[in-house]
């Protein structure tokens, strides 16, 4: 928030410098305060980028206050780099996702592979093993060139990065739209595993144990890129490129073993990344969490590039680089397994007892701030909030049934949807396979992956649609929380927790904190209905550009637990024979719908509505009936409705097909988004058991051998169309408009 102070006027023009590092006014005063002085060129650099938005949280802390972050499994909520759950037998699942928005936009293939590379290094940090990748985007329309460029170079980013580094990408979800035009979202989340006792803390305790640097050496990339995160995107994007950093998979992949190695010496007291805004906030962040000080000397750090200055070596965001505290005496053991790895590591500072954070430099103190100040003094701004004009239009406005004459093409303009559309192009470019422990591939609801040793595996998703929140921030808020938990359930597992990437607009504008606000709050209720604390996460702001925003998209990563890899239940059709039956009856709701888009060209009217008690029930309900083994698929509604929802579930090359029954309005049978609503197929002879838990289940007819989806209303087919064709072009709806654009 940009607040004035009066100032005398050639001091003004003195300190002219800290508002181009995005300090205000009172901020700026606020520094000088704390340290009783005006603060050097270094000083101010680094208090810029730990008092950004992307470091401090400075506008949104008042309101991540809301979510539930504990539970009797939260072993780590937030506060580190990532969060952990207990699994049982002393094992834990340790997640997180980060955004990496701005610098994708920029150079989008560097930007979105560091994206990937930083949020591994949050899992591995803690001393957990990542074992799977996912991944959140969102693009403008594939109809122009420049959505196709950054799409197609983003996409490029992420196999490239994650294939070498040796993580599986498992899968991840894409949406387009006019609002991300100018400003995609790139958010990559990270899944790891760890035993209890290898827990890591990223702390700095301990008075004269030693500071050490691991990694590649310090360069000038990445310099001011937490501050870059923290503001509108310029219109001229190429003056920003020096803020992007360059990533290297085969050197964090040396790094990951290494660190793994590293954590099974008790001579290590605390590790972290050096993420977002480098070595100063590893380093003081460390200091400060442990109730110690840190003293640095910037001569001893390894430097790529020649005359670096303090400046620039504090705020560098050189990628694969770790700091760690290590028992004073005992440096030379860690040392020789990181160079059992070919990697470097460097004693650079030691931990001091007076709570400073006081850096050298040529035989000077260049920095000497308290250094609590750097994380408990960041200012915290409750911002102006006003409900959104469009808001209560919408809520008045009646939004009549659309109008469908041709059933069958109707839904053949769904399949082709960029946004409902195979994401195959996108996932067949990404190693799913590495480790070989990937039970369901990117396609599904939600990815699996076993825990090996054991009979357990975890259920992977990522959701959330934007237009709904849009719309109705607070009822879109629950929504999104809750089609993540869908998918979980309906891949046979039990909903754990979740992790945020909340990606914004200009959180200064009153109408866009409102969205902020409204969304939290939806999916805070949502979170605790469900039984899914909020243990790690990022927030996004300032995601606009050319005055124009994206639509508020709160993104949610969830993980589930498969007690037993026999729960594991395909989204799929299974067998010819099989009974299909709907869960959940459909409503009039086509506000921020796929089919209202196709008609209108727009987004309008009310988004659906979410009974929490409703669909916590149901979630329930289903995942009994998985467990004991009575479901044979199971597939949530979602875009599209039902009749997306069935040509999906024969999507599989086993040749099938399916024969159902619906009553009422077929527009609204077919192609409402009315949520809490899923797909189910039963066995025969388990028809009795399905019926006696779900006792107002639609039966809708059964899997054929014959390859159509016939669909039957009032005695007419209304609907009769070849699998393989609507595969085709779903399948095909993409590469398409991809080729058209090269």
């Amino acid at each position: 928030m940009q607040l004035t102070h009066n100032m005398d006027p050639e001091k003004m023009e003195q300190d002219r410098i800290y508002r181009d590092m995005g300090l205000s006014d009172e901020e700026f005063e606020k520094i000088k305060a704390i340290l009783g002085r005006r603060p050097n060129f270094t000083e101010t650099g680094i208090f810029s980028v730990m008092w950004s938005e992307h470091c401090s949280y400075k506008t949104s802390k008042p309101l991540l206050r809301k979510f539930p972050t504990e539970g009797p499994y939260v072993l780590q909520g937030p506060g580190e780099g990532a969060g952990i759950i207990d699994i049982g037998d002393e094992q834990a699942v340790v997640f997180k996702v980060e955004s990496h928005n701005h610098p994708s936009a920029v150079e989008p293939y560097q930007g979105a592979a560091t994206g990937v590379g930083g949020i591994i290094r949050d899992v591995f940090s803690m001393g957990a093993r990542p074992i799977a990748l996912m991944n959140s985007l969102r693009f403008g329309p594939l109809t122009t060139n420049r959505t196709s460029y950054l799409f197609s170079e983003v996409v490029a980013g992420i196999a490239g990065y994650g294939n070498c580094v040796g993580v599986p990408t498992v899968g991840g979800e894409v949406q387009f739209d006019d609002s991300y035009e100018d400003n995609p979202l790139v958010n990559a989340m990270c899944v790891g595993i760890i035993n209890h006792k290898d827990i890591q803390k990223g702390i700095a305790a301990g008075i004269g144990n030693t500071i050490l640097y691991a990694g590649p050496p310090t360069g000038r990339d990445g310099i001011h890129g937490a501050t870059f995160a923290s503001d509108d995107l310029a219109a001229d994007s190429n003056k920003d490129r020096p803020a992007v950093q360059v990533g290297d998979p085969f050197m964090e992949k040396l790094l990951i073993e290494a660190c793994l190695e590293v954590i099974h010496s008790d001579a290590l007291v605390g590790m972290q990344d050096m993420g977002a805004a480098g070595l100063t906030s590893s380093a003081s962040e460390m200091a400060s969490k442990a109730g110690t000080g840190l003293e640095m000397n910037l001569d001893l750090v390894p430097q790529r590039e020649q005359n670096m200055t303090a400046y620039e070596m504090m705020l560098s965001e050189s990628q694969e680089r770790m700091l760690l505290c290590v028992k004073a005496g005992r440096e030379q053991e860690i040392i020789d397994i990181f160079e059992k790895y070919g990697l470097k590591s460097v004693p650079i500072g030691r931990v001091i007892q007076e709570k400073v954070f006081r850096i050298k430099h040529y035989g000077e103190v260049v920095v000497d701030i308290p250094v609590d100040s750097l994380a408990d003094d960041a200012p915290v701004y409750h911002m102006p909030s006003r409900e959104a004009e469009y808001y209560q239009a919408f809520q008045q406005m009646e939004v009549d049934t659309p109008f469908v004459s041709n059933y069958g093409g109707t839904l053949k303009q769904l399949l082709q949807q960029p946004t409902i559309a195979s994401k195959e192009w996108v996932y067949d470019q990404y190693d799913s396979m590495v480790q070989t422990n990937t039970v369901v591939t990117p396609g599904s609801d939600a990815a699996i992956v076993r825990i090996k040793g054991t009979d357990k595996a975890l259920a992977i998703t990522t959701d959330c649609n934007s237009r709904y929140i849009y719309l109705d921030p607070a009822e879109g808020g629950k929504i999104a929380v809750a089609e993540a938990a869908r998918n979980i359930v309906c891949s046979g597992a039990k909903p754990l927790g979740i992790t945020d990437g909340l990606n914004f607009g200009n959180p200064t504008n009153p109408e866009i904190f409102w969205q902020m606000e409204k969304s939290v709050e939806g999916m805070s209720a949502a979170c605790k209905a469900l039984n899914t604390p909020v243990i790690s996460g990022n927030v996004s702001l300032y995601n606009q550009s050319k005055g124009k925003s994206i639509y508020p998209t709160p993104v949610v990563g969830m993980v589930g637990l498969h007690e037993s890899t026999a729960h594991i239940t395909p989204s799929f059709f299974q067998e010819a024979g099989d009974m299909i039956y709907l869960i959940g009856e459909a409503r009039n709701d086509f506000g921020g719908s796929e089919l209202q888009f196709i008609q209108n060209g727009k987004y309008e009217g009310k988004a659906p509505q979410l009974d929490l008690n409703l669909e916590a029930e149901r979630q329930e309900k289903l995942l009994h009936l998985i467990q004991k083994g009575a479901l044979q698929s199971a597939h949530d509604l979602a875009e599209g409705g039902l009749g997306v929802a069935l040509a999906e579930s024969l999507f599989q090359n086993k040749k099938l097909g399916a024969e159902v029954v619906i009553s009422g309005d077929a527009t609204i049978e077919l192609f409402s988004e009315t949520q809490s609503r899923f797909l189910v197929t039963v066995k025969p002879h388990n028809q009795a058991a399905f019926e006696e838990v779900f006792t107002d289940a639609a039966k809708l007819g059964q899997v054929t051998a014959e390859n159509q989806l016939i669909v039957t209303s009032n005695n007419e087919t209304i609907l009769q169309e070849d699998v393989a064709e609507l595969e085709t072009l779903w399948k095909g709806a993409i590469p398409c408009l991809l080729k058209s654009k090269a």
